[in-house]
């Protein structure tokens, strides 16, 4: 999702060089157009249209000229925009660079420390303290690394841009829309290249539709004010579709003779059938009860595997990133008092470097299956591309791409 801010130099002061915070590489809705899409509108051209725009969707021409006037796309921002190779990783490698146990130990301590506030969003949103403590901890470290880049101008710069103008024009006018309401002042509007605010990374539409002013304090503060961040983070979670008194992940432990094309988050079972299956939590005998859910092996069936509940769904709305949703998830369970994860059967996993996803991905395509771009980025498409390969050639259709996969698609291609 979306949203953080300013402290930005103490996240890099404090963080060790490659535990970089979830906002230095901030996931976004797919792209509309190929990262190597070229602009083909001068901005010139562009930014007079926009103005136009903007009046007839009700903005005052004055609020405008004060936030982007004379303002000029920020190069940088188009180059991260094109790069964002944080989410090429495994989710082991991902999980244990995000979810570290000082974030875990924090979240412990938020809970406690402000539990009357958690306990009144939960009862008014539904939405338990753990599932806001995680994503909170993801998004800024608990506030500490908000980005440091002038909100307005990202937000321009994203909007000119051939690859999501459309979304971030929207974004663009709801955040000179925020600023008319006084939900915000432009000099607060520092935060991430994404144009993301506060403390759980909103998007200004976001902001704008979301925030709340859970203290009546007379302002929607999510950038320093916890009872606000709190909130509202809580109201957007539940209009994500959070089912309240619902489990979102646990992690458990499958049998050898598993039929492996059921792992699959497009496919549910009740717990009872997952339990009939030989299918354990960690912790004990899962219950065998109706409760659907699906199962998830986010390193094959040799790494660690979860059952997917329907709130799980929040997880991929919030981020679509499955690495980056089902870290935020499991680190939720854990702050709600689950045990730590384990890292699956204990044995090597074999796994593609990005260049071979890439090429993976490659040879996929010309085989008709649709991967969308070749990023070396192991989506759902892949995943659902590399099962249904996995099955042709008979080997277990878990879902991840191994060498052995790549191999045999090379000498079949």
């Amino acid at each position: 999702m979306r949203a953080v801010l300013f402290r930005t130099t103490l996240a890099a002061l404090f963080l060790a060089p490659g535990l970089l915070p979830a906002w230095a590489e901030p996931a976004v809705p797919p792209p509309s157009k190929p990262r190597n899409c070229q602009n083909d509108v001068p901005y010139s051209r562009w930014i007079v249209d926009f103005k136009k725009e903007a009046v007839a969707d009700g903005i005052k021409p004055q609020t405008i000229e004060a936030t982007i006037g004379g303002m000029t796309p920020d190069q940088s921002v188009i180059g991260r925009d094109r790069k964002q190779g944080f989410f090429n990783q495994t989710f082991l490698e991902f999980y244990g660079k995000l979810a570290t146990n000082n974030r875990y130990q924090m979240g412990r301590t938020y809970l406690q420390k402000y539990g009357a506030i958690f306990a009144r969003a939960e009862k008014e949103f539904g939405v338990p303290g753990a599932v806001i403590t995680g994503f909170w901890a993801l998004e800024s470290d608990f506030g500490i690394g908000m980005g440091n880049l002038p909100v307005m101008r990202s937000l321009l710069t994203l909007a000119w841009d051939c690859r999501r103008g459309e979304l971030f024009r929207e974004e663009l006018k709801a955040a000179m829309k925020n600023i008319e309401k006084g939900y915000l002042r432009e000099s607060e509007m520092i935060g991430s290249w994404a144009g993301e605010l506060g403390q759980t990374q909103f998007l200004p539409g976001h902001y704008l539709n979301y925030a709340v002013d859970y203290d009546n304090d007379g302002r929607r503060d999510l950038m320093q004010d916890v009872p606000d961040i709190i909130g509202s983070t809580a109201n957007f979670i539940k209009d994500l579709g959070w089912r309240a008194g619902e489990p979102w992940i646990e992690e458990v432990r499958v049998t050898k003779e598993l039929a492996w094309d059921q792992a699959d988050l497009e496919i549910e079972h009740p717990r009872s059938q997952w339990a009939q299956w030989g299918v354990q939590s960690v912790t004990g005998k899962l219950p065998a009860d109706g409760l659907k859910a699906s199962l998830m092996l986010p390193m094959g069936r040799n790494g660690p595997a979860f059952l997917a509940y329907p709130n799980f769904r929040i997880y991929t709305k919030w981020n679509n990133s499955l690495t980056y949703a089902t870290t935020a998830a499991h680190l939720a369970a854990r702050m709600n008092g689950a045990p730590a994860m384990s890292r699956g059967h204990g044995q090597p996993i074999a796994s593609l470097s990005y260049e071979q996803v890439k090429e993976l991905q490659i040879i996929l395509a010309r085989r008709g299956f649709d991967v969308g771009e070749a990023d070396g980025k192991i989506g759902a498409g892949t995943r659902k591309a590399v099962k249904a390969m996995q099955l042709k050639y008979g080997q277990p259709p878990d879902s991840y791409p191994t060498p052995e996969l790549l191999a045999a698609l090379r000498g079949r291609s």
